[in-house]
This record gives structure tokens, sequence and C-alpha cells, in this order.
């Protein structure tokens, strides 16, 4: 009995994300609670990078992306809530949850300390590299090790938003090259 889905975000943490998933012996066990706090961080990481586009760019078709993002993140975080908040689950905080935090710090720095063209690339490249790590993330080792039906169809749900978003991304970065 536990919650919630997983989105995007930052290049330094679809590295750790892909480390995580990419070899049996490095992906962490992860409890529904924990799979519940990994999917609110990465939510809440894209929706901060999200916010940032939508300030720093001039680029339309990245305001236009950052700004689905920023609404879709939402939903997922809203749906989580209440699945969370249905089964009595506190999401638990845990090693992933904590990295993906302290990667979106260092993201967030880099993304601010761009501008114009190079801002709008960093941002884009940023987040095909993370949905395609969040992608196999799920499907890899959320979706596997969730133990509570209701919580294991929401990731399952989430995954053709997920690369719907990957493709809209892969999309908006093909025009800023």
């Amino acid at each position: 009995m536990r919650t919630v889905k997983i989105h995007y975000a930052l290049i330094v943490s679809a590295c750790s994300l892909c480390a995580f998933s990419s070899s049996a012996q490095k992906a962490p066990t992860l409890t529904d609670p924990e799979i519940a706090s990994v999917a609110v961080t990465a939510n809440q990481v894209d929706i901060s990078y999200a916010e940032i586009a939508q300030k720093k760019s001039k680029d339309v078709s990245v305001i236009e992306f950052a700004q689905t993002m920023a609404k879709d993140h939402k939903g997922v975080i809203d749906q989580a809530v209440a699945l969370v908040t249905k089964l009595g689950v506190t999401p638990k905080d845990n090693d992933v949850s904590k990295q993906l935090n302290a990667d979106a710090e260092k993201t967030k720095e880099n993304l601010n300390a761009k501008t114009g063209k190079d801002f709008d690339k960093a941002y884009i490249d940023n987040e095909v590299a993370y949905h395609k790590a969040v992608i196999s993330t799920v499907e890899d080792v959320l979706i596997p090790q969730s133990q509570n039906a209701e919580l294991k169809g929401l990731l399952q749900q989430v995954l053709p938003v997920l690369k719907t978003h990957l493709d809209h991304a892969i999309m908006v970065q093909g025009k800023i090259k």
C-alpha cells in the first residue's frame, strides 16, 4: 500500500537514475513509501526546472514545453498525494530522493548561469536525458519493486505520458540545434 509516479528532470540525476536502473547489483531496493518519495521528488524537481525555463527562455517552443511539464507534473503530484492519503502511507525519504534533490540544486545553478540559446539547449538536453533515465528507472526499478497494486498501476499508467514527454523534448531539441 503505497504510492506515486515519477517523471524527469536533470542530467546529473539522470546519471544517478541510470546507474540505479542499469545494474541489478547497483539498483537500490525500495519500499513503496520510498518509491512514493522518489516519485514526488522527481516531479517537484522537474517543476522547478520548468519554472526556470518559463522565466529565462525566449524560445516559444521551450516555453510551451516547460508549461506542459509544470502542468503535467503538478497533476502527477496531485494524483500521488491522493493515493498516499487514501492508502494512509507517508512517503519516506531515502538515498535516491536525497540524491535527486542534491543533483537538482547543481542543475538549477547550472541552468540559472546560462542565458539565451545556451540556456535553451542546456534545459532541453537535460529534459531529454532525464526522461530517458526516468523511463528506464520506472520500468526496471520502480514498477518491479512496487508491492501495492494501485501504486504499480499508477506507475504503469504514467509510462506513456513519460514517453510522450520524451518525444516532445526530442522534437524541441531538434529545433534548438
